[in-house]
């Protein structure tokens, strides 16, 4: 049996491949890279809009009169705050403190909680979540329920508005509406990860061809393009979005990466809250930091990054940033030296290369 055929397949495997996209295994799924390209694909969702299977990603559902309870007490943020139609990022954590995954959290009801997570981590996930359940709720492993697709960038509201009768206008960003696409039910959410604005839409897996194909079709006078993981990847490194195992994995704690605001002390007790305290208290020892390369070279993820010629901390992503026209990354240094200005050197091939270290995000959408 050759590796391809062991790999998970989305509801959109067999349209990825008759539209001739280059496929590539993804945490255990068959996933497209590019259909006409990394640059074309990245240009088309910052100018106009793109289209991406993110099917692979992972669906959890929490249900009952205690769903809340054990909401909060295994994520970062407080879901206590959450409207019904309302999203939040949050953090899964480990008791010492490190990342389990990052997560959005949709408040649906007062009695239940749609979480989505990371394609690789969703099992996982799912028995770290039901194994503190003490509560009188239930959790369900439900990504099978589900195909998501995400229409991203300025003419994202203009396509998917072609195929509903939901006002889309009225759904804020970090909102989302059951309502439906071309008739079929559908969650549709004003989330991304892309930097830009749009929508992501579940649907069962059985109505994702259809919908997919009316999309690129709607989009078509806009010059819509199916979008593939290069892009996502391009994308989500201008803007400066974490990833799991690169930013961030169960080695790092929200504190270290820049993503205090979504851990709320003032709610009660969490997961990893206890080592989260120790760890403010004692003063973060390393922060995540942007960069931006000076001499030639790309600094790409893992390589070494130093300091005053010594080894400081390592590049968890990196690459050419195609709207800017630069090549940028994303690196952990010592606490002290985290900050934008820095001279540091980026090891490329055994030659460090100079960079300096700049604010993230790199690129920010005009509202």
């Amino acid at each position: 049996m050759s590796q391809t055929a062991e790999l998970r397949k989305t509801p959109l495997n067999a349209v990825h491949h008759a539209s001739g996209a280059r496929m590539v295994d993804f945490g255990g799924w068959e996933m497209p890279v590019q259909y006409s390209g990394i640059l074309d694909e990245h240009a088309a969702v910052r100018t106009a809009v793109g289209l991406f299977d993110v099917s692979h990603m992972g669906e959890i559902e929490v249900r009952g009169p205690e769903a809340l309870s054990l909401v909060n007490q295994v994520s970062t943020n407080n879901a206590a705050k959450l409207t019904a139609g309302q999203a939040h990022y949050a953090g899964l954590l480990y008791e010492h403190g490190g990342f389990a995954d990052d997560i959005l959290v949709h408040k649906v009801a007062d009695d239940s909680y749609f979480l989505c997570v990371n394609a690789s981590n969703q099992d996982k996930d799912f028995e770290h979540i039901a194994s503190q359940n003490k509560w009188d709720c239930t959790v369900e492993n439900a990504g099978a329920r589900y195909a998501q697709i995400a229409v991203q960038g300025p003419k994202a509201q203009a396509t998917l508005q072609k195929l509903t009768s939901v006002d889309l206008s009225s759904i804020r960003y970090y909102r989302f509406v059951d309502g439906e696409v071309s008739g079929a039910p559908a969650r549709i959410a004003r989330t991304g990860y892309t930097g830009e604005d749009g929508f992501e839409i579940y649907v069962a897996p059985e109505q994702a061809e259809a919908r997919w194909k009316e999309l690129l079709e709607a989009g078509a006078d806009f010059g819509i393009k199916p979008c593939g993981l290069g892009a996502r990847n391009t994308l989500r490194l201008e803007a400066a979005m974490a990833l799991y195992g690169h930013e961030i994995d169960a080695t790092i704690s929200p504190l270290e990466a820049g993503l205090e605001w979504i851990v709320k002390f003032d709610k009660g007790d969490f997961t990893g809250r206890a080592a989260l305290e120790k760890q403010k208290a004692a003063g973060v020892k390393r922060r995540l930091i942007g960069f931006e390369m000076q001499g030639r070279g790309i600094g790409r993820d893992g390589y070494e990054v130093r300091v005053g010629g010594a080894a400081a901390g390592w590049v968890t992503s990196g690459g050419p940033a195609p709207a800017l026209n630069k090549n940028i990354g994303m690196c952990y240094l010592p606490a002290g030296v985290a900050v934008p200005g820095t001279a540091i050197e980026v090891v490329v091939r055994n030659q460090p290369v100079p960079a300096v270290t700049v604010p993230l995000p790199f690129y920010k959408r005009a509202k």
